[in-house]
């Protein structure tokens, strides 16, 4: 399967919970009809409403909401721990939903391994153990179960920790455990439910911090749930936002932060940390090199409303800034535009966030961004810095006067 292709796909995907979920309450989900009142109408809760998302061969994509969102409800329709009212959720070109029997099984084993948010380890097993018990299950020997157990456990960075019990462990080293484990059978697809919400704040962090390197290397696909916006956007590639079971937005980090659907999502994100989510990338603007050996006049007509220019070598790499206020100071003398260049200008990559570059914007000139070449790829103003930091606070107040017009 070829990177970037969809592996997971969710098709018009309803779940209702109730007595008779293909019913009257289903029409009236249907038909438009609130979570809220379908409930009171018909006693029946609405998990699933028309959910509709494509998940990518190794991506991480995050499902989050509130309580109630149903973000956890949607996970479990993929391996088929809950039965859909309706719609298909297709893996590989089978609808998982459809699979009954020694089939379903086959594909949970194979093609999926899970995280909960709960350790669930045997206590009464030693942590070796406790990784290969779903190998054991499938009836792999004692040697290779090990050997797969000793792989994922070296992954997690509890090689040293194989042959002690669950309750010697920490419980940041109990979830490495159970990461372990869903790893242990070598699965395309890792499912993972609120598999850091119990543990504490630098804990979580570290664990998240873990899962990305681990990603790096071994390319999962990985659905991840969490009502967490900040862990969405920290570990994302694309973020799924769901309230009372309807999908609200699918993007980017950087596409929920910067642009947000509705003001339910603008609300989300008004408290969280742009800086380190935003891109430089996102707000660059395309270069404008100036010649050193342009007459100073020209230069600064050239310059236009930017605050500098960048002079590029033969090869297109940065070699000095004509900055305005430099431009400016040096014409009042009768200088040329060399006598106006400086080399002390800062540099950055176009995925290095807005936090990375602030120190550098602080002091008043262009970032010159380059590629991994060197090559000059971008312009970042300081002050298209400070512009899109005030975007969201911007969009939060729209949504509010139309919701109160």
């Amino acid at each position: 399967m070829s990177a970037g292709e969809v592996i997971i796909r969710a098709e018009h995907v309803y779940k209702l919970f109730g007595p008779q979920p293909r019913g009257r309450a289903f029409e009236l989900t249907q038909s438009g009809m609130g979570k809220d009142e379908v409930h009171a109408r018909t006693g029946h809760v609405v998990g699933l409403n028309d959910v509709n998302f494509d998940v990518r061969q190794g991506e991480i994509f995050v499902i989050m909401g509130l309580s109630g969102s149903g973000k956890s409800t949607a996970i479990r329709t993929v391996n088929k721990l809950l039965e859909t009212t309706h719609g298909k959720v297709i893996i590989d070109d089978v609808d998982v939903q459809q699979l009954t029997g020694p089939p379903l099984q086959s594909f949970r084993r194979e093609k999926t391994g899970m995280v909960f948010q709960h350790f669930a380890l045997f206590p009464h097993r030693t942590i070796i153990d406790n990784v290969g018990y779903g190998l054991k299950v499938q009836g792999i020997s004692k040697a290779e179960r090990d050997n797969a157990s000793m792989r994922a456990l070296g992954l997690v960075g509890l090689g040293a920790y194989a042959h002690y019990s669950p309750s010697q462990l920490s419980g940041g080293m109990q979830q490495r455990v159970g990461l372990a484990r869903a790893l242990a059978a070598d699965p395309p697809i890792l499912l993972m439910d609120e598999a850091f919400s119990a543990l504490d704040p630098l804990i979580r962090r570290q664990m998240q911090d873990e899962m990305m390197d681990i990603q790096a290397n071994l390319k999962k696909t990985i659905l991840f749930i969490t009502h967490d916006l900040n862990e969405a956007l920290r570990i994302g590639d694309r973020v799924c936002i769901m309230k009372d079971g309807q999908v609200v937005q699918i993007g980017t980090p950087e596409e929920i932060l910067t642009q947000p659907a509705t003001g339910y999502v603008a609300e989300f994100v008004q408290d969280v940390d742009q800086g380190r989510v935003i891109q430089v990338h996102e707000i660059m603007v395309e270069p404008s090199p100036v010649e050193k050996t342009a007459e100073l006049r020209d230069a600064m007509a050239h310059l236009g409303d930017r605050s500098g220019s960048f002079v590029l070598d033969a090869d297109g790499k940065p070699e000095a800034l004509l900055a305005a206020s430099d431009a400016i100071r040096v014409s009042g003398t009768g200088g040329s535009t060399a006598d106006a260049l400086r080399t002390d200008f800062a540099v950055a990559r176009p995925e290095n966030t807005l936090n990375e570059v602030y120190a550098d914007a602080g002091r008043g000139l262009p970032i010159a961004i380059v590629d991994d070449s060197g090559k000059l790829v971008g312009n970042l103003d300081p002050r298209h810095i400070m512009e899109e930091m005030g975007r969201v606070e911007s969009l939060i107040d729209n949504f509010e006067r139309e919701v109160f017009m």
